[in-house]
């Protein structure tokens, strides 16, 4: 059996997948599109189990094309809290979240709307032609946001978009291009922060450098691992939760006219959209460090598990009507970031900038309306990210 939905190239198509996927039960033994064999967890109380599970461990050998990864390659990419196990990541964890603050987080908000306001004032000024939602505002948003945190130069934001657009679908790649640009970025990274060894400045990459508790501190590799994961799953989540939630909108107008009656309910329909549409598949998958009793299914020791997040949100056990949207919906317990202890870092500013950057653009064109309503937006195959790589709409 073959896991598509992976490799479906529209919602309707990938959603349909995922059903057929988890009809039999909500833990299965498949083969991904990749070729390598797994167990696939698709149903909420399962994928909470697995993701807090201590005898579900990451391991590097799962990462894409990992028998192709020169050593030090490995080592300066999976350093990072995703990638390892206690007491490892509850270090990198405490090290990390003693700079990268919600405070901080929520001090970007006044950045955040301004770079909204500026792309929303080129959108109106590219005429009266349909324009692209994910070029011109999901995907600058979030990257401009990322970068000028971490202290990335401007000049440098369209290279790494590139990189990180084949880095984080490295399973969709062949080894060579993933090769090329895990190493291109790491010696992107690595320059930074030689430069920021040098001459720190005010933002996230100096502080990180400098972050110590006691006498610990980040290594190299340990560096370079979080700031290829900062800037990674720091942008293309949210590009792809804009942009889905901006699509479930236009295609719900009864859910858009609720939002445009109450701007209240935007922060409870973000998280409807999170798990609706949700922005990532699957999590780094895991492998079993012992035999794992899974619903009534025991998956054995050293088995690769890979926990899905859409089918988990979806979850009719869980959610009452999951497959439509209700932008009022109460219930908020989504997996979209994950469970446990390696539950998304970065949400708070997943959030916020969503909350931002669908506001203002509800506010600023009320009359927004998709260019051609009768055709899905193709999304690309990945096995990571659930994303469509355009979104052509009207503004008025």
């Amino acid at each position: 059996m073959t896991a598509s939905p992976f490799t479906e190239t529209t919602a309707t198509a990938r959603y349909r997948a995922f059903d057929e996927l988890s009809a039999p039960g909500p833990v299965q033994r498949v083969t991904l599109f990749t070729g390598v064999p797994v167990w696939l967890v698709t149903g909420y109380a399962e994928v909470r189990q697995v993701l807090s599970s201590p005898d579900v461990v990451k391991s590097h050998t799962e990462m894409p094309h990992a028998d192709q990864l020169p050593d030090e390659l490995v080592s300066a990419i999976n350093r990072h809290m995703l990638s390892t196990n206690p007491p490892d990541h509850t270090r990198l964890r405490r090290l990390v979240s003693a700079v990268f603050t919600r405070r901080r987080v929520a001090a970007l908000e006044p950045r955040i709307a301004e770079i909204s306001a500026g792309l929303l004032d080129e959108l109106e000024a590219a005429g009266d032609g349909p324009v692209d939602l994910v070029a011109g505002y999901s995907y600058p948003l979030p990257i401009t946001v990322i970068t000028e945190l971490i202290g990335v130069p401007g000049f440098q934001r369209d290279e790494f978009r590139e990189l990180s657009t084949i880095v984080i679908n490295g399973a969709a790649q062949t080894a060579e291009n993933y090769v090329a640009a895990a190493s291109s970025m790491v010696a992107m990274v690595r320059q930074m922060i030689e430069q920021k060894r040098a001459a720190p400045t005010d933002d996230l990459l100096s502080d990180l450098i400098a972050v110590r508790d006691g006498g610990d501190r980040l290594t190299d590799d340990e560096l370079t691992s979080m700031v290829v994961l900062l800037l990674v799953a720091g942008h293309e989540t949210t590009v792809s939760l804009i942009a889905n939630a901006m699509y479930a909108l236009l295609i719900h107008p009864a859910q858009l006219a609720k939002l445009q009656a109450d701007r209240d309910l935007v922060p409870a329909a973000v998280e409807e959209f999170l798990r609706y549409d949700s922005p990532v598949m699957v999590t780094i998958p895991a492998k079993t460090s012992a035999p794992v009793q899974v619903g009534e299914v025991i998956i054995p020791a050293g088995e690769v598990v890979v926990p899905v997040l859409p089918t988990a949100n979806r979850d009719p056990d869980r959610f009452e009507s999951p497959a439509e949207l209700d932008v009022t919906r109460k219930d908020s317990s989504h997996l979209a970031f994950g469970h446990g202890i390696h539950h998304c870092l970065g949400a708070p500013l997943a959030r916020l900038e969503a909350r931002i950057a669908i506001g203002h653009l509800l506010d600023r064109f009320p009359e927004l309306r998709l260019a051609e309503p009768d055709e899905e937006p193709a999304r690309f195959p990945s096995l990571l990210i659930n994303g469509m790589g355009a979104l052509r709409v009207y503004l008025d």
